[in-house]
């Protein structure tokens, strides 16, 4: 049976920091932080018994309220890059607040987004396989410049198979954007243990959306397969970064792509496959959601000073970032682009899960 703890974790200005610490049948446990809803660590036995902590992050909220790289983040309103921050809704042109230095696009929600927000805890406990937490937020209209009033709600769950799942959902009063993800670098050898090109990943993915010079879709969908993009068969994340194509002089090389699921149906299915033959650990990517952002920690380039003493540096840990795709809303014509508008009576519904095992066994 699954507990949950709730432990005082600080203070900023008149919130108070929380960390929730979930606690599965099998010997895993999961580490929630109120402060941008995020996964603050995941500590899960490899293959010789070793319990080992797999999520990049920091010991203190201070870490996260000053050097922060949307480590174990919510994503919000919109997770990836808006054009110039703009977009047009029923004949209204909106524009947000840009914070991507890079051609001043919109990124992840916008300087203020939701992993910079304290959530409120609606609900936590457990039952017979599985423990839970359950965090709110209301994003006010106007919010960072979107329209509407959203009314969001996070559920993390650990169940007694070592799997995790965080389901998202969202209601707004007035049409606007949403499209939530989740921000978690991973490390299957142990947050500390340095870089992840050794990794094997499979991506069910045959496509990809190439980007710009300021790493903005062009609206196409090119095949992956014979590419330095093709994941569809167990590749090493590090086989083929050198020959991927430059997006300009600000690049630091690696994985930062957008990558088109086959199954693009509105039901949980499998997105991708990790694997680590150092700790034998591997890592099955289950959404609902119809594309995944591949991303090799490009931008962890200043020796951040992670948890336990751990310097994290370039291609120390990978993100699998379950969303619909980058810059939607202003590809609305493009055939095959998903629809990224959330309309009053309707209810976005956004899950995904990581399930670990030793043995490759799928997740149930």
């Amino acid at each position: 049976m699954g507990v949950v703890e709730e432990t005082r974790w600080g203070k900023f200005g008149s919130h108070t920091a929380y960390l929730y610490t979930l606690h599965g049948g099998s010997g895993a446990t999961a580490k929630i932080l109120n402060y941008g809803g995020r996964l603050q660590s995941l500590n899960i036995p490899d293959s010789n018994g070793k319990v080992i902590d797999v999520v990049l992050g920091f010991d203190t909220l201070e870490g996260y309220l000053t050097e922060d790289p949307f480590f174990g983040a919510t994503i919000g309103r919109c997770a990836n890059r808006i054009a110039k921050g703009q977009f047009e809704l029923d004949g209204e042109l909106y524009q947000l607040k840009t914070n991507d230095s890079a051609g001043s696009n919109h990124i992840h929600g916008g300087p203020k987004g939701f992993d910079k927000k304290f959530w409120e805890t609606s609900n936590f406990g457990q039952n017979s396989n599985c423990a839970y937490i359950e965090l709110t937020h209301t994003s006010a209209d106007g919010d960072e410049g979107y329209p509407g009033t959203v009314e969001t709600k996070l559920t993390f769950t650990l169940n007694n198979n070592n799997e995790l799942r965080i389901t998202m959902e969202g209601r707004s009063d007035k049409a606007t954007l949403l499209n939530l993800s989740n921000h978690t670098y991973w490390n299957l050898n142990g947050h500390q243990a340095g870089s992840v090109i050794d990794h094997e990943l499979t991506i069910l993915g045959n496509g990809y959306t190439p980007v710009d010079r300021y790493r903005i879709p062009t609206g196409e969908i090119l095949g992956v397969i014979g590419t330095p993009f093709d994941f569809t068969k167990p590749r090493k994340m590090g086989q083929n970064l050198t020959s991927i194509p430059s997006c300009g002089p600000e690049d630091p090389g690696g994985y930062d792509h957008n990558y088109v699921i086959n199954d693009t149906g509105e039901y949980i299915k499998l997105a991708a496959r990790v694997s680590s033959k150092n700790s034998g650990l591997n890592m099955e990517v289950k959404t609902n959601q119809p594309g995944v952002q591949f991303y090799t920690g490009n931008f962890l380039t200043t020796n951040i000073s992670g948890k336990n003493g751990a310097i994290y540096d370039k291609f120390h840990g990978f993100c699998l970032e379950t969303q619909k795709f980058p810059n939607s809303i202003n590809q609305f014509n493009t055939p095959e682009w998903p629809n990224v508008i959330l309309r009053p009576g309707e209810i976005y519904n956004h899950e995904v899960r990581y399930c670990f095992s030793t043995e490759m066994a799928g997740c149930d």
